[in-house]
């Protein structure tokens, strides 16, 4: 029997942070609409239900990473993964979003018919392993930007003589014990910094083994001005004021390692020096980059300069000549013993899910359809995604996306319009690179990354307050939209 074509108004892809929130949106300023939520997993929450190595946590507060509709009520501001999925889960039974959830289903291609004004998405199940066909008006990628199939590992010398256990965090079992063991973390990111003192606890020794150093900074793991409000006022302010309150911090640290690198440059280092005392060693610690050139890594409570201090983890910056049968031979001559090593190298970036996506049947290069205000692409109707800040936290800049898209929603219905397409003008306005961040994720996937241009709106901004005013406090009329 064949089956009926499914059609529902609006389709989110994905239920982690980005769709969840998505999905709050929708219902919340569009009930006239229809949208469901299709998730590849069996699960809500994205990286948050994926990732289950040691100690995994956020390095952004929750006041920020958190949504501003739903407090936060945990008293850390620096959370751990459980009690983010948790958070998620209780999210989405708050509003009542799980009905609009569908599990297992993973959209392989998304065609765009200008006749029809409508999108044919392909969707497979992976309990059934069939494929069917569903229909919609508008179409919302809230995937993420990352290969959930596999992580980054660079072609290492001679990997294969490695006789121990060697792991990539995204694929970590959690059925591994590494107690008494001597680890060795290469890489040197928010994942290596994050693992390094959770393991140092059972393990004999931990190295962290590093290229070259990474702006790190001492935070609390408690916020107590958070903490101060919640006590005294309702929920709901309590958890407003404690999210602008670390806006503007996040605004201003950012700002001041832009326009005085050095300075910060000297306090970060200083903060470290100051902490590590007798352990502290310059050429561990000083990066070759200007502070926020990559992400800065948090460190909760001094966990990792605590973990050194003990004797029971250390930093090592050299480059790899080989793995040998028991660790990992170094240039300097150097030999760091292993009975497990963990590659902490990073993504694989990938862009909408890894779907086929097409309009009137023709592929498209992402990489020539420039960013319309970090939500659309140009000369893409009905079509827009969510991602976050890479200088902040990621829901600040993905919850307006949502609200954006929601306007934009109820423009076409109020104008009684179907089809909304940004476009580019290819004459008049240069094309930049997207992100301007020297992460190594970033640096490998330059090439499939859309532009953005050199004005706005087609300049992509790092900045919380300019996107307040350019997505939610803005109209949806602009030039460079054409509404049909």
């Amino acid at each position: 029997m064949e089956h009926k074509t499914e059609h529902i108004d609006v389709v989110v892809v994905g239920a982690g942070l980005s769709g969840i929130g998505a999905g709050y949106h929708l219902q919340h300023s569009c009930p006239d609409r229809t949208f469901t939520i299709l998730e590849g997993r069996d699960a809500i929450g994205g990286t948050w239900d994926l990732f289950k190595y040691p100690g995994i946590r956020s390095d952004s507060d929750m006041y920020t990473f958190g949504f501003p509709f739903h407090p936060w009520k945990d008293p850390k501001a620096i959370a751990d993964g459980p009690a983010i999925l948790k958070y998620l889960n209780d999210t989405v039974d708050t509003y009542g979003l799980r009905k609009h959830i569908q599990f297992g289903k993973r959209v392989i291609a998304s065609d765009w018919s200008s006749a029809d004004k409508k999108w044919t998405l392909t969707i497979s199940d992976s309990h059934s392993g069939e494929t069917r066909k569903m229909t919609c008006n508008f179409l919302f990628m809230c995937s993420g930007y990352y290969d959930y199939k596999a992580g980054y590992e660079p072609p290492f010398p001679n990997v294969e003589a490695f006789e121990g256990i060697k792991i990539h965090p995204q694929h970590w079992d959690t059925s591994l014990d590494y107690s008494d063991k001597k680890i060795v973390i290469i890489g040197s990111g928010a994942t290596a910094v994050t693992l390094l003192p959770i393991l140092a606890e059972k393990a004999e020794q931990v190295t962290m083994l590093q290229r070259s150093p990474t702006y790190m900074s001492s935070v609390p793991s408690e916020d107590a001005v958070a903490n101060f409000f919640k006590k005294y006022l309702p929920k709901q302010l309590a958890h407003t004021l404690s999210r602008w309150k670390n806006i503007f911090f996040q605004l201003g640290v950012y700002n001041i390692s832009r326009k005085w690198p050095d300075k910060m440059k000297g306090f970060l280092i200083g903060q470290i020096e100051k902490t590590l005392k007798d352990k502290y060693d310059p050429k561990d610690w000083t990066p070759k980059y200007n502070p926020w050139d990559q992400r800065l890594c948090a460190v909760p409570s001094a966990d990792l300069f605590r973990a050194i201090k003990k004797g029971k983890a250390q930093v090592v910056t050299d480059t790899i000549k080989s793995f040998v049968k028991d660790g990992i031979e170094l240039d300097s001559g150097k030999k760091l013993e292993a009975d497990i090593i963990i590659t902490a190298t990073g993504l694989k970036v990938q862009l909408f899910g890894g779907m086929k996506l097409t309009v009137d049947e023709k592929p498209l290069d992402f990489s020539k359809s420039p960013a319309f205000k970090g939500v659309m692409l140009s000369d893409i109707p009905n079509f827009a995604f969510s991602v976050g800040y890479t200088n902040a936290s990621w829901t600040l800049k993905s919850d307006l996306n949502c609200i954006y898209v929601t306007k934009i929603l109820n423009h076409l219905k109020a104008n009684k319009l179907e089809v909304c397409t940004p476009h580019f003008d290819h004459e008049n306005m240069e094309q930049e690179e997207l992100l301007d961040f020297d992460a190594g994720y970033i640096l490998r996937a330059k090439h499939l990354l859309p532009k953005q241009g050199s004005k706005a709106p087609w300049k992509v901004h790092q900045n919380y307050i300019k996107d307040l005013f350019a997505l939610k406090y803005s109209g949806v009329k602009d030039k460079y939209l054409e509404y049909r």
